[in-house]
C-alpha cells in the first residue's frame, strides 16, 4: 500500500516533522496553509524553506481551494481550529452549510478523496464544547459526519508530558479509516467496543494505557431526523478516550501507562542565552506584572452595565520550575502574560523568558527550525504547533495497520456510495 501524506493546516509542519523523522516511507504529496488576515505567510515560508517550495505547497485559504484538485493520498492529516461546528442557524443545506467553519473543508477533503485514513489534532475543549445546554455536540458532529463518510474512528486526549515529552500540552487526536479497510474488518470482528479500544487501538502501539478504564458509557448516533436535527438536540459526555464504530460509540478515561524518562524544563533550556530582552528586570515594572498576573487573586470587578462580582483565581508557581515539564505553550508566549513561562536563567540565575529555540523543543522541533522570521512570529507559530515527537508515536501504530493492509485504490463515486450506505 502506498504512503502518500497530504497536510491540511500545515503551519510550520508538525505532523511531516514527526512523520519523517520514523523513516518509514512516508510521501507528502500535497500541504496547505493559510494565515488569515496575516499580509506575510511566515508560516508558510518556514515550510517551504524547509520541504521545497512547488506546486504541491498551497498557500491559498483552503475555504477557496477546489478540493478535487489535491493530489490522492492515503492518509490526510491537520490540525485544525476549535470554532461552533452548529449547522442549525446557518441557512445550511445539509452538512455543506457554514462554509466558513474549517470543520466542513476537512470533510470536504475526505469527500472529494476518500483517503483510507485520516489523523487530526484539535485541543482537548472540543470534547466537551460548546457548553452545558449542548456538551459534546461538536465532537459528535465530526463523529456523526464522518459516519455518514464512511468511517470508523477513535480518538485519545493525550497529554504529551505524560508519555515522556517535555511540555503538559493536552490535545485530543482523532484517527479515522475507511470502513473498506482490513483494520475496519479487524475491529469489526472484536469482542465488543471496549475490546477493541484496549486491544486494537493505533495510538497503543507506542502509547500503551492501562487496560482497566473508568467511567465508561455508550451511545448511538443514530435516530436524527438529518443533521440539523442532530445539532439542535445531541448532547453527551465524551471521556479522554473512545471509538466509533457504525452508529455506536464507546467512550472511558483511560490512565497512561509509561516507564520511560520523564523530560523536564532543565533537559531543554540553554544553560545561557545572552538576550538582554528576554531577562524580565531589564524592562522598569516588568516583574511586578508578572508577580501580579501569577499570583493568585480575589477582586471585586464591574461589567459595563454596573453589575458587580469577584474574580478569583489560583497562584502558580513563580519562576516556572526546571524539574518539571513545561506548561502548555500558547501563541502569547513572548508577552507578559499569565500563561508564559518565567525561568531562572541557568548560568547567571536571572528571571527571564523562554528563548525561541526553547520554544521549539518545547514542541520537539529541531533547533532552529523557525529561524529567520521575526522573534514575535517565532513564538507564534511555535504557540500554534504541535509535539511532533507525539505524531511519530501515533504514526507507529499507523505504520503497523499499513503494513496489513491490501493495496486500496482511490475510490470510484459508486464505491464511495456503497461504503458510505
Amino acid at each position: 500500500m502506498k504512503k502518500r501524506v497530504a497536510e491540511l493546516f500545515a503551519g510550520v509542519g508538525g505532523f511531516r516533522v514527526g512523520l519523517d523523522a520514523l523513516d518509514s516511507g512516508w510521501d507528502f504529496v500535497y500541504a496547505n496553509q493559510w494565515e488569515p488576515g496575516k499580509k506575510r505567510q511566515y508560516a508558510f515560508d518556514c515550510y517551504a524553506k524547509h520541504f521545497g517550495n512547488d506546486e504541491e505547497l498551497s498557500n491559498e485559504d483552503i475555504n477557496q481551494v477546489d478540493k478535487t484538485t489535491i493530489p490522492d493520498m492515503e492518509l490526510l492529516v491537520g490540525g485544525f481550529p476549535c470554532q461552533d461546528y452548529s449547522v442549525a442557524h446557518s441557512g445550511a443545506q445539509g452538512i455543506q452549510g457554514k462554509k466558513g467553519v474549517l470543520w466542513w473543508d476537512i470533510r470536504d477533503t475526505i469527500e472529494a478523496k476518500m483517503p483510507a485514513f485520516v489523523l487530526l489534532e484539535n485541543v482537548d475543549r472540543l470534547l466537551s464544547s460548546p457548553g452545558k445546554a449542548n456538551r459534546g455536540r461538536d465532537f459528535g458532529m465530526i463523529l456523526f459526519t464522518l459516519h455518514q463518510l464512511g468511517y470508523g474512528a477513535q480518538w485519545r486526549v493525550i497529554n504529551a508530558a505524560e508519555y515522556g515529552f517535555p511540555q503538559r500540552r493536552r490535545r485530543v487526536f482523532i484517527f479515522a479509516y475507511r470502513k473498506d479497510t482490513s483494520y475496519f474488518k479487524t475491529l469489526d470482528n472484536s469482542v465488543n467496543l471496549k475490546d477493541a479500544l484496549i486491544n486494537h487501538s493505533v495510538y497503543n502501539e507506542a502509547l500503551p494505557i492501562e487496560r482497566n478504564l473508568h467511567l465508561e458509557k455508550e451511545t448511538r448516533l443514530d435516530g436524527y431526523v438529518d443533521i440539523v436535527d442532530f445539532s439542535n438536540t445531541f448532547s453527551f459526555h465524551f471521556e479522554n478516550t473512545g471509538i466509533m464504530h457504525d452508529w455506536d460509540i464507546f467512550t472511558g478515561k483511560y490512565t497512561p501507562k509509561y516507564d520511560g524518562k520523564h523530560v523536564t524544563l532543565n533537559d531543554i533550556v540553554l544553560d545561557h542565552v545572552d538576550d538582554d530582552s528576554l531577562y524580565i528586570d531589564n524592562t522598569p515594572g516588568r516583574r511586578e506584572k508578572f508577580e501580579y498576573l501569577k499570583g493568585a487573586k480575589k477582586e471585586k470587578r464591574t461589567t459595563s452595565d454596573g453589575f458587580e462580582y469577584f474574580y478569583a483565581e489560583g497562584g502558580m508557581a513563580f519562576p516556572d520550575p526546571l524539574d518539571r515539564p513545561g506548561r502548555t505553550m500558547l501563541t502569547s508566549e513572548h508577552s507578559v502574560n499569565r500563561s508564559t513561562h518565567v525561568i531562572a536563567d541557568k548560568e547567571t540565575g536571572k528571571l527571564r523568558i523562554l528563548a525561541p529555540i526553547e520554544c521549539e523543543r518545547l514542541q520537539t522541533f529541531p533547533d532552529n527550525w523557525t529561524e529567520g522570521m521575526p522573534k514575535s512570529m517565532r513564538y507564534f507559530v511555535m504557540g500554534n504547533a504541535l509535539v511532533c515527537g507525539l505524531i511519530g508515536k501515533i504514526g507507529q501504530g499507523i505504520d503497523k495497520i499499513i503494513a496489513n493492509e491490501d493495496d486500496i485504490e482511490p475510490l470510484k463515486p459508486q464505491v464511495v456510495n456503497k461504503i458510505k450506505h
